[in-house]
């Protein structure tokens, strides 16, 4: 049933979807009222519900725009139920938005492919990666990202090359404006951000646990077959899924180094992994198949999320 509805991209499937994501978001901020007592706390929280659905729209223009994907909304619907097996990640503030700037990134990186405007693209690209940096450091793993696909299409201009650099100065000099006005407390939670953690103990109750531990394999059954699929794409989106394929690892990276971790900064993997996901289903030639994934990891995704409320 899901698999069919969510087969096209009508315009129902974004409404249902935005439903969905209103609904599961209003459910999550039911657990702590506390914010409802301060306006600005009430404001911070619809603008991250708007970063949220701007994320669903960025997933799935990404995949459909560089035809990734086919015409289906599975990479969205997939995005979504990730946030919903992971419910830390609606209230973390600095993920949702470091994730919003990644995506923002993603999008001029894949777009590299058709040549127009490269080093524009390569400047908006790194300048989003490195103000996703402000709120959580390790995205800066994403700018490889960045020199990898120089590497693919722009390699032989050596200003190509120099780019990143200069989009790091400009965030540079904008961090130290904003810095000088507000404080030097910005300053030392970038740094503190620096330094590495690999506790992986943080687990706040055992469905946390559970979640992840039925996350991994749901990664490996998308990841694998995509990897070994790449090669029998068309020879103009190999390397955007490549791309796609190298995101995931540096979510994956993001998560591992990041210190004081959560569930929540898995989010980085979210949106590779819904693409890949969408691949895996879109291959499935048996109707059942597609239903009985689609409608498991739904299942999952709710069950851990209504337990945890």
């Amino acid at each position: 049933m899901l698999a069919s509805i969510f087969s096209k991209t009508r315009p129902i499937n974004y409404v249902l979807i935005g439903i969905a994501l209103v609904l599961f978001y209003g459910l999550s901020l039911t657990r702590n009222m506390a914010w409802s007592a301060d306006g600005i706390s009430i404001a911070t929280k619809g603008v991250l519900l708007l970063l949220l659905a701007a994320s669903l729209l960025l997933v799935g223009f990404i995949s459909l725009r560089n035809n990734l994907t086919k015409a289906s909304s599975y990479a969205v619907v997939l995005f979504l139920l990730f946030l919903v097996l992971f419910p830390t990640t609606l209230g973390n503030t600095k993920i949702i938005v470091a994730n919003f700037f990644l995506l923002l990134a993603l999008r001029r990186l894949i777009s590299l492919q058709s040549l127009i405007t490269p080093k524009e693209k390569i400047f908006d690209a790194s300048f989003w990666i490195l103000a996703a940096t402000v709120f959580h450091f390790w995205s800066i793993l994403y700018l490889v990202l960045v020199f990898i696909s120089i590497v693919f299409h722009v390699s032989r201009d050596y200003r190509n090359w120099i780019i990143p650099f200069i989009a790091l100065t400009a965030v540079a000099v904008i961090y130290i404006m904003v810095g000088l006005m507000l404080g030097h407390d910005l300053f030392d939670s970038v740094i503190a951000g620096m330094e590495p953690g690999f506790d992986f103990t943080y687990f706040e109750n055992v469905y946390q646990n559970i979640a992840l531990a039925l996350f991994a394999p749901i990664a490996v059954l998308f990841v694998i077959p995509y990897s070994g699929s790449i090669s029998t794409k068309p020879l103009n989106l190999q390397a955007s899924h490549k791309k796609v394929l190298f995101s995931f690892l540096a979510g994956v990276a993001i998560y591992v180094l990041s210190n004081h971790k959560n569930n929540s900064f898995l989010m980085f993997t979210f949106a590779p992994l819904a693409i890949m996901g969408a691949n895996f289903i879109e291959s499935q030639e048996n109707q059942w198949v597609r239903e009985a994934i689609v409608c498991s990891i739904a299942a999952i995704a709710i069950f851990i999320f209504l337990v945890q409320l």
